[in-house]
């Protein structure tokens, strides 16, 4: 039997050859340092020292969230998560340098910075964000861009990469997923996989996953992760240090996933080991 790292370093040289898709978590992001919050506590917290929550939500982001937009308005919200991310990282990103040199057919990136965007630069590829429906006219769970920023009806199959975002981006311009009514309509419909592109949907097919930097110990994460994983390969990988609570043993069980009990930083290990 393999070893952690033996196994970790195969699972990222198959997302090297785009046959794995790297599902990153904000751990990845942290990696990039700075000031900006990167985990949901984190940002919970940086919301709650701006707008005090009753009791009952404290401690909840998508709680905190739907407060503040209720007795606040959004543009309130909107207002301190995207000062909360406005600071530039410390560091570069190993990991998303990485992918941005290897270009996968797919990224998931599911925190709400543009650190990967950023690392990605001037390469062949396109991005799918979800969006909330604030204001929103028509009918919509995503968004597409082009790398110069052009919205454009749909993903292009011709893409080298496609860039997922499926909770948003935190940046002028931008929407993100953030309080518990952004994400009544996506959780209703997300079984039936209408909130999930197609073109995420065909380049999932027969690729299993190797998650990163993500927790699953809220029941939302764990909807999201196990639809967007739907259909696709079998041998999923999650890089998780430490005690996992009942119910993410559980999903990791439920969903067929082996789990590595290593911390994040040991993919830009795996990255730092010389090839021979």
């Amino acid at each position: 039997m393999m070893d952690a790292y033996t196994t970790l370093e195969q699972a990222m040289a198959e997302v090297a050859a785009g046959t794995r898709i790297a599902y990153l978590g904000p751990d990845v992001s942290a990696l990039s340092g700075g000031t900006a919050p990167m985990t949901p506590q984190a940002l919970c917290a940086r919301i709650e020292a701006e707008v005090r929550p009753p009791r009952r939500a404290s401690g909840n982001l998508w709680a905190v969230a739907q407060y503040v937009e209720s007795r606040k308005f959004r543009a309130t919200l909107d207002d301190i998560v995207r000062r909360a991310f406005g600071a530039a990282p410390e560091r570069a990103n190993p990991v998303h340098d990485w992918l941005a040199r290897m270009r996968p057919p797919m990224v998931v990136d599911t925190w709400y910075d543009d650190g990967l965007l950023r690392a990605f630069g001037a390469a062949d590829w396109g991005l799918v964000q979800g969006v909330n429906r604030n204001g929103e006219r028509i009918d919509i769970f995503t968004r597409t861009y082009d790398r110069a920023g052009q919205e454009l009806p749909a993903a292009d199959p011709a893409w080298q990469t496609l860039i997922y975002k499926p909770h948003g981006m935190a940046r002028a311009g931008s929407s993100f997923l953030l309080s518990d009514s952004d994400y009544v309509e996506v959780l209703t419909e997300i079984d039936i996989q209408t909130p999930i592109p197609v073109e995420v949907q065909r380049r999932r097919t027969g690729r299993p996953f190797l998650f990163a930097g993500c927790r699953f110990d809220d029941q939302m994460l764990r909807i999201f992760a196990r639809q967007i994983a739907k259909r696709s390969g079998s041998g999923h990988i999650a890089v998780i240090p430490g005690a996992l609570t009942r119910m993410e043993q559980r999903f990791l069980d439920n969903n067929h996933i082996h789990r590595l009990d290593l911390p994040v930083e040991a993919l830009a290990e795996v990255l730092s080991v010389p090839e021979g």
